[in-house]
């Protein structure tokens, strides 16, 4: 499997392993298990962890897991401009820039869900080179999220540091800022954001 094509397929796995397990997420544990084989072993086996968890335990185990550890816990969020710009105008602003980057792939931002989603971004970069460049630059964002899982003793920390292992290094000014961040928390200012999601625009099918 060339390089395009396996962190494409890890792009989705990973996706799917960080979605709510619903009954359509659960069905695609099987194929996810045997996409992994062709994936090197530096994303593959921690995305396996994840398989094996999520293999293991019964459905309503993993959706009250799913929910405490994501609707719960403040400091592991899926949405990776909360990091760095957290409940203030600024994070508007940037999910502006994460929408462009699906209209250039021919997706469009509907109600429903945030574009800084990181499976829908995942998804995107499975699609799209513009997905990979919003992992990237928001790579403290990542760095947090597995803290933070890790922190909980949550299984879903591997799926993210497969991710990361996606990823180049991170910057001296990244692990900087991850350090400052982990010491704050992100900035706080309440404001309301309107709600987005993604469209295929080339089928009309939601993603």
């Amino acid at each position: 499997m060339t390089a395009p094509n396996w962190r494409a397929v890890a792009a989705r796995a990973a996706s799917l392993l960080l979605r709510y397990p619903d009954d359509e997420v659960l069905g695609a544990l099987p194929t996810i298990g045997a996409a992994l084989d062709g994936l090197p072993s530096q994303v593959a086996a921690p995305l396996r962890e994840v398989v094996a968890h999520r293999t293991a335990a019964t459905p309503v185990e993993l959706r009250a897991e799913y929910v405490q550890v994501f609707d719960f816990r403040r400091r592991c969020c899926l949405h990776l401009t909360y990091y760095t710009c957290g409940d203030t105008r600024r994070r508007g602003e940037a999910l502006v820039g994460f929408a462009g980057a699906y209209r250039a792939a021919g997706l469009e931002v509907v109600d429903g869900e945030l574009p800084d989603f990181l499976p829908a971004v995942l998804d995107l970069a499975a699609l799209h080179e513009g997905g990979w460049r919003l992992l990237r630059d928001n790579r403290v964002g990542l760095d947090l999220l597995v803290e933070a899982l890790g922190r909980e003793g949550s299984g879903y920390r591997h799926a993210v540091a497969a991710v990361r292992e996606m990823l180049p290094p991170a910057r001296p000014a990244d692990l900087a800022a991850a350090a400052r961040l982990a010491r704050t928390g992100p900035p706080v200012e309440q404001v309301g954001l309107e709600p987005f999601g993604l469209v295929d625009t080339t089928t009309g099918g939601r993603r």
